[in-house]
């Protein structure tokens, strides 16, 4: 028999008490389902909660759930690169990305996964066919789609939903992008990474999710966010992306 992929989810935590459970719990449901394809792990990267996120991970003492513990409250990006290194060290063939609050479903992983097998990244789309969102009012699904709109444009990618961070890599991908050299936080990590996936060359499936709108917690979204990712966007597509493959 083949030896199954092995597959590590990252999530970054700030204060996730309210749905870190449920994201355990149904991701070990998928792990389930999944068992004799994929051999599923989680690391949660948790930046000091001061709810007890890391605590309350540990506390759920599985095999198959690992605990990244920094110092403080260091942004998105950072964490996922963290996480990234980690599972590269640990010799994991796919790396995945999720968000902690259940905005990204668990069980539609499976079909990032299944994209890996003819593409090197794979892409969860709110805007294609297929692709919805739930719970967003209309002026945030302006925001969003005028976003990925100017991107797309600006930078040149053939992308629908470029600011999605539900996704799925092959580990050649993330070795080859120079995970070290990126200083982007939230959205604009997101793009950054997409972008230099696209200048190596790497395919890219895009694959239609549903995207919840947090339930609990405290949204991490803030204009110096947004602000971040309208700049660095319109320095890259005017000539100012220093990157190099």
């Amino acid at each position: 028999m083949d030896k199954l992929p092995k597959v590590l989810i990252v999530s970054p935590t700030y204060n996730e008490i309210e749905s870190i459970h449920s994201l355990i719990t149904r991701i070990g449901t998928v792990r389930e389902e999944l068992a004799n394809r994929y051999d599923l792990s989680l690391l949660v990267v948790d930046d000091n909660s001061p709810d007890g996120t890391s605590n309350a991970v540990k506390a759920r003492n599985l095999d198959w759930i690992y605990i990244l513990d920094r110092p403080g409250k260091g942004g998105l990006g950072p964490a996922y690169i963290a996480g990234f290194h980690w599972g590269l060290a640990k010799d994991f063939d796919y790396l995945c990305e999720i968000d902690a609050d259940l905005s990204h479903q668990p069980e539609e992983l499976v079909n990032l996964l299944d994209a890996l097998a003819g593409h090197d990244l794979a892409i969860g789309t709110r805007w294609m066919p297929g692709g919805s969102v739930v719970n967003w009012p209309v002026s945030r699904q302006l925001i969003s789609k005028v976003g990925t709109g100017y991107a797309r444009i600006v930078l040149k990618l053939e992308l629908k939903d470029i600011t999605s961070g539900y996704r799925a890599f092959h580990r050649e991908v993330l070795e080859k992008i120079e995970l070290e050299s990126i200083n982007s936080q939230g959205y604009c990590f997101q793009i950054e990474v997409a972008l230099r996936s696209s200048i190596n060359g790497f395919s890219i499936a895009q694959i239609p999710i549903t995207f919840v709108e947090r339930a609990g917690g405290v949204s991490k979204m803030s204009k110096k966010i947004v602000v971040e990712a309208l700049w660095n966007v319109t320095k890259w597509g005017f000539g100012s992306y220093k990157y190099r493959r």
